[in-house]
């Protein structure tokens, strides 16, 4: 028996056409859109559907301004719906800056440099105007530098430019960012006071309450991140409660495993901009009474089994019975009793209860 045609074919099925919403949505699959640039999809998809055409609703609906969304809006519509016109575009300026060293000038700094590879681009600037009566900037003088790689030790400032290049794929968070609050234990800042004696150093770690001016310090034979660890964990034990912020500066020991050591505790870090000590003022005064009131008072020693009893003594004396001015003249821990229990929030930036 002769079977019919049909049997030799596969039946055709009947192609289903997504609707012009999901047809959105997967061309921003394949377009890798960003999460902001995927929210503006459904922004438009919601104003289509739930929406029924309605800016308000849509606007009150994702928490943004009817400006906002008729920008965007109108940016998808005069493209026909083409979903590439809700991505970012680039903000770069439509004229970038180009290269203004002439060929003769350019070939001047090279000169100049060769000669003088240890003079910077000011006094570079200066030989320049001597020697070829001609204006120049230092920043042109700094181009040709930085071009042509124009430094006295190389390996040293292709170093100095990983480094840069590592800080900036990992911005550090300033003290700036940061709203201080008069609460105990929320902002402690720490430094660390170099002692030279000869041929030898001595390291003390110091560190201060924001709001209680509370203090502790300890010498240490070296300035390692495994000193600064021990020291923070013996400042943990010390409040005996958990401290919310710590303020440092850029020193190699507040690295490695003191930055192991903060994640541990669960401590946010803040650092101090470069060369700008109104940053951390109460550690800077603290640092200078203990080495004009108690440490060149006849009570140094590079022994640290030695001085460290001595100046957790003196610790005592500055944390229960030394007077501050900033507190009302009461000492430290003074202070922190008379405190009342308020909730965070509650206090003013100068530490008093608001």
């Amino acid at each position: 028996m002769r079977k019919p045609a049909s049997f030799y074919f596969f039946k055709s099925k009947p192609i289903v056409l997504k609707d012009r919403y999901e047809q959105w949505r997967g061309v921003a699959d394949l377009l890798g859109f960003t999460t902001q640039e995927r929210l503006r999809v459904e922004w438009m998809v919601f104003y289509y559907t739930a929406a029924k055409e309605k800016v308000t609703l849509t606007a009150q609906h994702f928490g943004i301004s009817r400006k906002t969304f008729h920008k965007w809006f109108k940016r998808f519509k005069d493209s026909k719906y083409n979903v590439r016109s809700l991505a970012d575009r680039s903000r770069a300026p439509h004229r970038k800056r180009r290269w203004e060293v002439t060929l003769i000038q350019e070939e001047r700094i090279r000169h100049l440099r060769k000669r003088y590879p240890y003079y910077g681009k000011k006094k570079l600037k200066v030989l320049y105007e001597k020697e070829y009566s001609e204006d120049i900037s230092t920043w042109k003088i700094e181009r040709v530098i930085r071009r042509y790689k124009l430094y006295p030790d190389q390996n040293k400032a292709e170093r100095t430019a990983r480094k840069r290049a590592r800080a900036r794929q990992k911005p550090k968070k300033r003290i700036t960012q940061l709203v201080k609050e008069g609460r105990p234990c929320f902002l402690f800042q720490l430094d660390t006071i170099v002692i030279y004696w000869n041929s030898l150093k001595r390291y003390i770690l110091t560190a201060v309450d924001h709001a209680t001016k509370l203090g502790y310090a300890r010498m240490y034979k070296n300035k390692s991140s495994r000193s600064a660890a021990d020291f923070l964990y013996r400042l943990r034990y010390l409040v005996g409660q958990p401290i919310e912020n710590l303020q440092t500066d850029n020193g190699s020991e507040f690295a490695w495993e003191f930055e192991r050591a903060t994640a541990k505790l669960g401590i946010q870090r803040y650092f101090s901009r470069v060369k700008t000590p109104k940053d951390n003022p109460e550690i800077e005064r603290f640092n200078q009474t203990l080495e004009y009131e108690w440490l060149y008072n006849s009570n140094l020693s590079l022994d640290p089994e030695e001085l460290n009893p001595r100046l957790t003594e003196w610790l005592v004396e500055y944390n229960f019975n030394r007077p501050h001015q900033t507190l009302d003249y009461l000492a430290p821990v003074e202070y922190i009793v008379r405190i009342p229990l308020i909730p965070a929030g509650d206090y003013d930036h100068s530490g008093h209860p608001s």
